[in-house]
């Protein structure tokens, strides 16, 4: 009868163990999930700063080209200081 006891509990014990390893391996495949999501997270966000940066640059670049037009068009008369 002890033996039994031994045995089933030495059952239990082996499914408990083999329940934890299949746990383990999950939650390292969902910790390399989350590492990619997270690199991507970061990938769209460097992407979004770099787009800023461009049209941060090219608001800059059409400013000066509006005032050289303005500039332009006072010495050329064609337009009216009051309407600027």
């Amino acid at each position: 009868m002890t033996e039994n006891v031994e045995n089933l509990i030495l059952e239990h014990l082996r499914g408990l163990r083999a329940g934890q390893a299949s746990s383990v391996h999950e939650i390292r495949e969902l910790q390399s999930r989350v590492s990619s999501l997270k690199a991507a997270v970061l990938g769209t966000k460097r992407d979004l700063v770099f787009t800023q940066e461009d049209v941060a640059r090219q608001q800059v670049s059409i400013d000066t080209i509006k005032e050289r037009l303005t500039r332009v068009e006072r010495r050329l008369d064609l337009v009216d200081d009051a309407g600027g």
